[in-house]
């Protein structure tokens, strides 16, 4: 009786793969791990707020409101992905849809704008109406920019300008050689 021998890298006859027969009958599930979960993420609803009120969105709906609105607010590269994913979702519908007309209530604030509103150096007057839309200064900015002025003084167009765009001028400590006093 001839016995093959047993030890390290060689396991006894009887327990060895058989030829031509996996040693993981059952093997890897196809198409397992091929794509990402996109549903699963992007399905879930999430809440977003809008305005100070909330609502619920999936996870997709809020991703592209954000990448919108930063395209809106001028950043090139969201606003590409954003046409981008507009574009493939058109395609994927197969249907020719007319122009989607997108009206902004509320403006995007970006730049000067939006420093303006976060260090409450002026505050946005009917943010609503279009054509009176403006900026109004707050008085102790008004003050401090005068007073950074030193000697230097503002013509009496300059003045009513400012005065015009002063929150509450009646409460701004005007220098003395200051005019405009509507």
């Amino acid at each position: 009786m001839d016995r093959e021998p047993v030890g390290y890298a060689k396991p006894p006859a009887a327990t060895r793969f058989a030829k031509g027969r996996s040693g993981n009958p059952k093997g890897r599930p196809k198409n397992r791990r091929r794509q990402l979960p996109h549903d699963a993420v992007l399905g879930q609803m999430v809440t977003i707020r809008e305005d100070g009120r909330e609502r619920r969105v999936t996870a997709a709906e809020a991703f592209l409101l954000q990448l919108t609105q930063k395209g809106l607010a001028g950043d090139s590269a969201a606003a590409r992905a954003s046409l981008e994913a507009i574009e493939a979702a058109r395609a994927s519908r197969g249907i020719e849809e007319d122009p989607i007309e997108v009206i902004i209530l509320k403006p995007i604030q970006n730049g000067a704008d939006a420093i303006l509103d976060t260090l409450d150096l002026a505050r946005l007057k009917y943010p609503g109406d279009e054509k009176r839309v403006r900026w109004e200064i707050r008085p102790w900015a008004v003050e401090l920019a005068l007073a950074r002025m030193g000697s230097n003084r503002l013509t009496e167009e300059q003045q009513g300008e400012v005065w015009r765009n002063t929150q509450t001028p009646h409460k701004v400590r005007w220098p003395d050689w200051w005019i405009v006093r509507q």
